[in-house]
């Protein structure tokens, strides 16, 4: 015969496995794929082409289906380097340089940025970023591409 003790541990156990593994998908869907990046990318492009301040706007305001799971656009300004949009830190615009960003494994990755910044490419550039709502850096990869006078780029965590 069982101890009483022992049922409610089990009991307990079972419960806490259901709730980790119910949790589990609900937590990966917050992250987005390298495809969704590159996709997120790519209406990014076409609406700078289409109307670039509106545009900027929308990427910093998160808006316009420009911030979806972790995903976000930023750009900088291809001469200055001066951040000109940014969906989760809008007040990097006009006050940040995007060229001179340094991750925490002194990483000069917003140099890289500009280095592989091509007109019609998509280049990757990894480094280590905080996720959004978050502190802690992590991996992280960045599609990269030249629009007119902008460097954008949306990233995916690892």
């Amino acid at each position: 015969m069982t101890e009483p003790w022992k049922h409610r541990l089990g009991a307990f156990a079972g419960l806490a496995l259901f709730v980790v593994l119910a949790a589990a998908p609900a937590a990966a869907q917050d992250h987005a794929t390298p495809a969704e990046a590159k996709a997120m990318l790519e209406r990014a492009v076409a609406a700078l082409q289409q109307d670039q301040a509106a545009a900027l706007a929308a990427f910093s305001a998160a808006a316009d289906g420009f911030r979806e799971k972790d995903l976000y656009v930023f750009c900088g300004n291809a001469d200055t380097g001066m951040e000109t949009a940014h969906g989760t830190e809008p007040w990097r615009v006009g006050t940040d340089t995007l060229r001179g960003q340094v991750d925490v494994n002194g990483k000069k990755y917003g140099e890289e940025i500009y280095a592989v910044a091509k007109e019609g490419e998509f280049n990757i550039v990894d480094y280590s970023f905080p996720r959004p709502g978050e502190h802690d850096p992590v991996p992280k990869a960045s599609y990269i591409t030249k629009v007119g006078d902008q460097i954008c780029g949306v990233g995916y965590y690892k």
